[in-house]
């Protein structure tokens, strides 16, 4: 009988484990990809590939077909004949039509692979433009980071907003300019291979700077062909970019180089000078036991001259134009080297661990003149922001699928740390960049974040419920040179964060969910020492009810409502040309968007975003916040590779706002339209692309600012500004071999 009973459990143990299918999805080069839909056409049971390309499918057995599906790739039927399944999908125009609504907290990255593929990126400017709803303005050069606006923030250059490449911090703690400075310009845009976004503070694995959301960036492992090209437009405008496979016809090996050289002058009266030199190398090699190790290496130096923010008076009296300047000595330099070391290690068929270390060297330099003679009336008031950083970081991540009676799960359990190092950071006042008058502020700052995170989802059938909770301490030293004894000012501070969600999939077409959590930003080390640790790391407590659908097969409509409560709130200080800490803030809004294929080569997509913020700890009518956003929205028409041709005509449109707190002064808003048309013959690539084609009129970036010309008895206060680009057009020549 004992007998008897261990041949039919061995029976059962072996169906059990042949109806479970482990296999592979790939494109024709043999890149991983990622959200493919894998149906079993006799069970009709499902999965989908993760980021790996790897899935894993029930009551499937060998001599079974799968129906095999991805956006971008030809739908195949796929005969199961061995235990080793690789499915290998090509390329096809994109049909909306494939899209099926994962029940994944990031489901909302669907939208921006849609646009990214009908709407390739042209300049490192444009890479945040693809994150619905986010706006950016520029107004130092073309140097600087730029500004940023998303769900009513103006969030400067990044401090409610945390950004990463390859896993690599953006963000800059404690910046010389403005906390959380994120300067995106190292990355060459045609090495982007996935944006990853999201929306509020829901996310675990997402710690510093992520109050109104996160945006990751993943650059490309495998190259399809080689490319040069060539790209020249108005104000002596040039740009070069190179990508060379460097390990063609490898399967377990890949490498690329990338270049980019970009040169202008803007269309100021005082030219630019800009110029810009990208160096970016990636190596990927695929182990014996399927382990992925990867080394990104890359070099970003830029410098320029700026004519700085100027005052409306001036424009309204004729004295200089919207392209003229006051103190045409502003501009500066920045550079920065990365070393990314990243692997991926299978540990068994349900565990993965992830892993990556980093390393950058940043140097940054800006003059600028915000208030011209008002606080020095002979030398007048230009400052310097000034310095020499390191960064180190490891972040590490244990993936396990488990499965508890009929439930299944994911446990992501998370660890890391990042510290940073500046030597000599400084605030001076200066006169013509070459003679200091004054160091306002020098010192070094040490800061450093160890965090860990615990990250679950508990899949119900339908529903799914994902509590976490992330860890971090923070630890701030500064010395001040300026301090007649030396001294190391300090501050420590722990912060737990929760979050929990809920995932709810009726069907494949449709999606709801409600997300909540704490988040927090912290404050400038030199602000932290100063207030002897008070509000350290302000908590953000965020939560969207939302939906995503599909009302009919080529239809994506997504919208939510929002809600988020700052217990501090960073405001821009002119005269100093930093963000200083503010009082308690809450924001509530609605997002809407929507992408829609009308034939399998033209698209639509809109967007809009609603916003009501204000200031808590203020009486009415002196309580709105500075310059953030109420509405925003974007939208337009895209063809994609019809018989060669791919282009498209978009717009973005900013309502006027507060650029002060009783809205005495108000930030004209602007509606800009931009189009360009892209030909592919053989091996050759043409394209014409046109920036504000209706010459608009608009002003990119402007701030409520005191300041004094020379001879002026009195300051005034009012909107100071950097026009937007004019109607700006440039062609551009690829070659790809």
């Amino acid at each position: 009988m004992k007998k008897i009973f261990i041949f039919l459990f061995s029976i059962l143990a072996f169906n059990s484990y042949s109806q479970l299918k482990k296999g592979m999805v790939t494109d024709s080069i043999g890149n991983s990809i990622e959200n493919a839909y894998i149906i079993n056409v006799a069970s009709q049971s499902h999965a989908h590939s993760d980021e790996f390309g790897n899935f894993s499918i029930d009551k499937t057995s060998v001599g079974d077909v799968l129906e095999v599906s991805a956006l971008g790739f030809k739908k195949i039927n796929f005969t199961i004949t061995t235990e080793n399944i690789i499915v290998v999908l090509d390329e096809d125009i994109y049909k909306l039509d494939q899209i099926v609504i994962q029940s994944k907290l990031s489901t909302m990255n669907v939208i921006s692979k849609i646009d990214l593929q009908t709407k390739p990126v042209n300049s490192s400017q444009e890479v945040l433009r693809k994150v619905p709803g986010l706006f950016i303005g520029q107004h130092a050069g073309g140097g600087k980071a730029e500004q940023i606006f998303l769900r009513g923030f103006d969030i400067d250059h990044g401090t409610d907003i945390a950004i990463a490449v390859d896993g690599m911090p953006v963000n800059m703690v404690s910046h010389a300019h403005g906390q959380g400075y994120a300067d995106l310009h190292f990355v060459i845009p045609e090495t982007i291979e996935k944006i990853d976004f999201g929306k509020g503070t829901y996310y675990a694995n997402k710690g510093d700077f992520a109050t109104a959301g996160y945006v990751s960036f993943q650059t490309k492992e495998k190259l399809e062909n080689s490319s040069i090209a060539v790209e020249a437009g108005q104000f002596n405008t040039l740009r070069t970019v190179g990508i060379f496979n460097l390990l063609e016809n490898q399967k377990k090996q890949n490498g690329y180089l990338a270049t980019e050289y970009v040169l202008t002058d803007g269309p100021f009266d005082s030219p630019q000078n800009f110029k810009r030199i990208n160096l970016f190398g990636k190596y990927t090699s695929v182990l014996p036991d399927n382990s992925k190790f990867s080394v990104i290496t890359s070099r970003f130096t830029s410098k320029w001259d700026a004519s700085g923010q100027i005052p409306q008076r001036l424009i309204d009296n004729g004295t200089i134009s919207r392209f003229g300047a006051v103190d045409d000595t502003e501009g500066g330099s920045t550079s920065r080297t990365n070393f990314n070391l990243a692997f991926t290690k299978p540990i068994n068929e349900n565990m993965v661990l992830k892993t990556n270390a980093f390393y950058s060297n940043y140097q940054f330099e800006l003059y600028s003149n915000f208030t011209f003679f008002l606080e020095d009336p002979i030398n007048g008031d230009q400052i310097r922001q000034k310095e020499n950083r390191n960064i180190y970081g490891l972040n590490s991540e244990l993936n396990k699928i488990f499965k508890i009676n009929t439930t299944n799960g994911l446990l992501q359990v998370g660890f890391g740390f990042r510290a940073d190092e500046t030597k000599n950071t400084e605030l001076s006042h200066t006169v013509n960049r070459n003679e200091t008058l004054q160091n306002i502020k020098l010192g070094d700052i040490d800061q450093t974040n160890v965090f860990s995170y615990i990250n679950t989802e508990f899949d119900f059938g339908k529903l799914k419920i994902n509590p976490a909770i992330r860890f971090d301490y923070f630890k701030f030293n500064y010395q001040d040179k300026l301090a007649a004894n030396y001294k190391i000012q300090s501050e420590d501070k722990m912060k737990v964060s929760p979050k929990l969600n809920f995932i709810y999939s009726q069907n494949n077409n449709l999606q709801f969910y409600l997300k909540s959590g704490l988040g927090f930003h912290s404050n400038d080390t030199r602000v932290v020492v100063e207030q002897t640790g008070k509000k350290i790391l302000p908590t953000a407590f965020g939560t969207d009810l939302g939906t995503i659908f599909k009302p009919f097969s080529r239809l994506v409509v997504n919208s939510a409502l929002w809600y988020l409560d700052l217990q501090q709130e960073f405001v821009y200080v002119g005269d100093a040309g930093v963000v200083e800490p503010s009082g308690r803030s809450r924001r509530m809004g609605a997002d809407l968007g929507l992408r829609y294929q009308l034939t399998d080569y033209l698209f639509l997509d809109t967007d809009a975003n609603y916003t009501y913020g204000r200031s808590i700890d203020e009486p009415s009518g002196q309580d709105y916040i500075p310059l953030a956003p109420d509405f925003t929205a974007t939208g337009g028409l895209s063809v994609n590779k019809y018989k060669g041709f791919s282009g498209g005509f978009h717009y973005r449109y900013l309502k006027s706002r507060p650029a002060n707190e009783d809205n005495s002064i108000v930030a004209k808003g602007y509606m800009v339209s931009d189009m360009n048309v892209n030909y592919e013959y053989e091996k050759f690539v043409f394209g014409i692309s046109a920036e504000n084609i209706f010459n608009t009129e608009w002003n990119e970036t402007q701030f409520a600012t005191e300041s004094r010309l020379q001879g002026e008895a009195m300051s005034v206060e009012e909107i100071h500004f950097t026009p937007g680009t004019p109607f700006f057009i440039k062609g551009k020549i690829t070659y790809r071999f």
